[in-house]
């Protein structure tokens, strides 16, 4: 295990003991097989409280986790590209009311699913456009193919939208087919889980004129010193990588999923904001920092202060949560006393869920059990990363929580 904390933990809240809590559970994780291993980083008041890795970044190989090791953080991606999304929506380039077939025209006609089978399905017109905020709050009816709940997620693997595009397709190509496909609900009238942000990437590419790597890199990234996030791993950096596991179902033991684990090594035919990144800690760590802090960090602000409160508010009608809102369950988060906000869950009443957290605390995680909350009320933030596929197979989201929140004692 490595640990290295850059503060005293009594100084800002944190009891040591509790906090050593987190590595002595987590641990057991490793220890019996069920993950490879892990890397923890809890922040308070900008400074870091808790930092530990623990295990084998690559079990196979005997390669320990380290400080600097290489995460695919999936869906993690998602808010990075909702800020960059609303870093054009300050400069005034489109409203969240917009349609956004103004520049998406494919989806000007879109149909929704009413009733059928995938071989014989019935659709009606849309009486409501997709707009740009039902993009950013997942309200478009748009969804996986590989949730494999709906009739409508059937259409999609069929059109060859499972775990990702027809093969040849490039984002743009990829949104196109999209939009062929007909939507889960009328738009805004529930929440799906779903390619929302991926279409919110190709929005950010025609309305900013850059391909979306490209806007990362010179608008997010780069300023943010986010060095080491990138779409893909070439071979210098290869090392670095964590292997991808997911559990063997008769033993529970993390099992290497190389067939999908090893698209992180190659350049993607497609950009992904909704699940496409891979990232280190530190990087996260700055991005989370710079949401705490209102849109700024080290002197480079990307976003004003209002703008991530209104973002990091629950914009569900009628202030739902996603229990009440969404036809079917999702493992990125819990679903009771939380809403959602433009790119994130927002947590409306810590109650329901039976997680201690704060109202207000905003957050989200990836396919392969990574995860990070921002708690503006207690100026803190949490990070985990691990490479265990799907998410939600244990509860290691909620557990951090327990651990984290019960060992803030002031």
């Amino acid at each position: 295990m490595s640990v290295a904390r850059s503060t005293d933990p009594d100084r800002i809240g944190f009891d040591p003991a509790r906090l050593a809590r987190i590595d002595e559970h987590f641990g057991r994780y490793v220890d019996d097989g069920r993950l490879a291993g892990w890397q923890i980083v809890v922040t308070r008041r900008g400074e870091i409280a808790h930092s530990s890795t623990y295990g084998l970044r690559d079990r196979e190989a005997g390669t320990p986790v380290e400080a600097d090791t290489l995460w695919r953080i999936y869906s993690m991606t998602k808010p990075i590209t909702s800020v960059a999304a609303m870093m054009l929506w300050e400069e005034g380039r489109f409203e969240l009311t917009d349609p956004i077939s103004r520049w998406l025209p494919e989806f000007a006609d879109v149909r929704v699913y009413e009733k059928g089978s995938a071989l014989q399905p019935y659709t009606s017109p849309a009486v409501e456009p997709i707009r740009v905020w039902h993009l950013l709050t997942h309200t478009a009816g748009l969804t996986y193919g590989f949730a494999q709940v709906s009739v409508v997620d059937g259409l999609y693997r069929a059109a060859g939208f499972n775990f990702g595009v027809p093969a040849g397709a490039d984002l743009a190509t990829a949104v196109r087919g999209l939009a062929r496909l007909p939507l889960l609900f009328q738009p805004g009238s529930g929440w799906n889980y779903g390619v929302s942000t991926d279409v919110l990437g190709r929005l950010v590419e025609v309305v900013s004129g850059q391909p979306l790597d490209r806007f990362f890199a010179d608008r997010i990234l780069g300023p943010l010193g986010m060095t080491d996030t990138r779409w893909w791993v070439d071979e210098p950096d290869a090392k670095r990588l964590a292997a991808l596991y997911t559990p063997n179902p008769a033993t529970g033991r993390a099992f290497r999923a190389d067939a999908i684990g090893r698209a992180a090594l190659a350049e993607p035919p497609w950009l992904s904001g909704g699940g496409g990144l891979i990232s280190t800690a530190a990087d996260y760590h700055r991005f989370t920092q710079l949401l705490l802090r209102g849109g700024k960090l080290d002197g480079v602000r990307l976003l004003g202060p209002r703008t991530v409160r209104f973002m990091t508010r629950n914009h569900l009608p009628g202030g739902r949560d996603l229990a009440s809102f969404s036809p079917a369950e999702l493992t990125e988060t819990v679903l009771d006393g939380v809403g959602f906000g433009l790119g994130f869950a927002v947590v409306d009443d810590p109650v329901p869920s039976r997680v201690p957290s704060s109202v207000g605390e905003y957050h989200w995680g990836g396919m392969a059990s990574t995860a990070f909350w921002v708690d503006p009320a207690e100026e803190l933030t949490a990070l985990l990363f691990t490479q265990l596929m799907p998410s939600g197979t244990y509860p290691l989201r909620s557990q951090l929580r327990q651990l984290v929140y019960s060992a803030l004692v002031d």
